[in-house]
């Protein structure tokens, strides 16, 4: 069983009629993907990209037995749509939405709490278990089946990782871009977990970045399990100004333990494989398998 999403995952799309989610939609039918529908209210009973269109995610759930949704709604409307399919019984939602206010994410993080939903993003680009699913906005091409679990708070750096692994001859179990806003669903720790306890990962890569402490809670994690799979990690950020936002609006430096050297440092006294530049990924993964 794959982490998060499957061949047999139900996918739905929330602003599937929009541009953004017409386009992702009919690339992620195109890479094979079970999408069974979208939701834009007040399209109800009309047919889109060959698939139903929904009212509400409910009506999803109740008609095509959705579990997993996709969100391409606008900030405004973005963390009441995470709360709807999150009311409605969906398991996995993923918000690629960037820009939802920070007020909005408290409440809609909250709201979730206790209903057994994993939440990826907002601002990411989505997961994916190649040759089975793609729920996201990641060039599936890139992206070779193997038995490497990816997490980044970086889409470019999770498709660049991806890359060369591929070209390392080894590829990707499942890939969860976690987002870059300082509340996410999902952080770190927690999409390192689900990769851990999955049997079909063998290693994992962990790309972070600048600003917060996601990466230094799950490096003290990976110790704790006893270094039981081995992980190569990456900050990106390394010559980032002080209290400067950079890209992401978590990507800030607050405290002495959010620059990527201290990152990197803590990741190190850990037993982490730390690469020294994005280039160096697929190398530093293929050098600790193949001794």
């Amino acid at each position: 069983m794959s982490v998060l999403v499957n061949k047999d995952s139900k996918v739905i799309v929330q602003g599937f009629t929009g541009s953004e989610g017409t386009f992702h939609a009919g690339q992620m039918i195109e890479y094979g993907t079970n999408v069974v529908g979208g939701v834009t209210p007040g399209k109800g009973g009309q047919s889109h990209l060959d698939k139903p269109v929904f009212n509400t995610v409910e009506d999803a759930v109740n008609e095509v037995g959705a579990n997993v949704s996709i969100i391409f709604v606008p900030p405004a409307f973005a963390a009441d749509a995470i709360m709807e399919a999150a009311d409605a019984g969906i398991k996995v939602i993923i918000a690629i939405t960037e820009g939802i206010p920070v007020k909005d994410m408290v409440q809609a993080k909250e709201y979730i709490k206790g209903k057994g939903v994993t939440l990826i993003g907002p601002n990411c680009p989505g997961v994916i278990t190649p040759g089975e699913a793609k729920v996201g906005i990641m060039p599936g091409f890139v992206f070779k089946k193997g038995r490497i679990g990816l997490v980044s708070k970086s889409g470019t750096l999770t498709y660049e990782a991806a890359d060369q692994l591929a070209k390392a001859g080894l590829g990707i179990s499942t890939a969860i871009g976690i987002g870059g806003d300082p509340i996410i669903g999902t952080p770190t720790k927690d999409a390192v977990e689900l990769l851990m306890e999955d049997p079909e990962t063998d290693a994992i890569v962990m790309i972070g970045e600048i600003g917060g402490n996601y990466e230094a809670l799950a490096a003290e994690y990976i110790k704790s399990t006893g270094n039981k799979k081995p992980v190569v990690g990456f900050i990106a950020g390394q010559t980032a100004p002080p209290g400067r936002r950079m890209g992401h609006a978590g990507a800030i430096i607050g405290g002495a333990e959010d620059t990527a050297e201290a990152k990197m440092r803590i990741m190190a006294e850990c037993g982490i494989h730390v690469a020294q530049s994005p280039a160096d990924i697929g190398e530093t993964m293929a050098k600790v398998l193949n001794g």
